[in-house]
């Protein structure tokens, strides 16, 4: 893979994976302004990020349209609900640096100070829309342990991932063999 091409699938994942997590702190952690602040600096957003309550309510309504995407059963899905939110986009494709802050990278946004739930629905589109086409299936999944609601990209290096976290692996893995285990049990004489 040429190093040009490997930055870039560098930079979709990474924004793949931002999308996830901002999907999940809005969808299952309820975070506010300060929460969802931090993470999007801890994903490469430029100081300062300044949300409101306002903003937060409207980007967490364009992550449920992200996580509908996310948790499509099927390509067919998927590729549906990914049409329907790149309809909803802002803008025209274009090619934008920041003016030179940054790498350059596609939006489909009304411009660079477009208001947060747009950029957002944007650009989880433009990197999802890239996780469809390279992997040919639905560019998501739920977590596999029970009573998780999280979402994951479940493709990377080795096999598909079944779950947001080590600790829900843990935990399912643990509950796994205490069930095994459990019909072994003889008591003590």
């Amino acid at each position: 893979m040429a190093r040009a091409e490997w930055r870039g699938r560098l930079a979709e994942d990474r924004v793949a994976a931002r999308t996830v997590a901002v999907v999940n702190a809005l969808h299952v952690d309820g975070a506010g302004p300060a929460e969802v602040a931090a993470l999007l600096l801890e994903y490469g957003e430029q100081p300062p990020v300044r949300l409101t309550e306002a903003d937060v309510a409207a980007l967490r309504g364009a992550a449920e349209e992200v996580r509908g995407v996310l948790v499509a059963p099927d390509p067919e899905a998927a590729v549906a609900r990914l049409n329907a939110l790149l309809a909803r986009c802002g803008g025209p494709l274009r090619l934008t640096s920041h003016a030179g802050t940054a790498p350059w990278h596609p939006h489909i946004d009304s411009g660079d100070d477009a208001p947060w739930d747009e950029w957002f629905r944007a650009a989880s589109a433009v990197a999802l829309l890239a996780v469809v086409w390279g992997r040919q299936g639905p560019p998501g999944a739920v977590c596999a342990a029970r009573g998780c609601a999280r979402v994951l990209i479940p493709y990377g290096a080795g096999p598909p991932r079944r779950y947001c976290s080590r600790r829900c692996a843990t935990r399912e893995r643990v509950a796994a063999h205490r069930a095994r285990t459990a019909g072994d049990v003889s008591p003590s004489a």
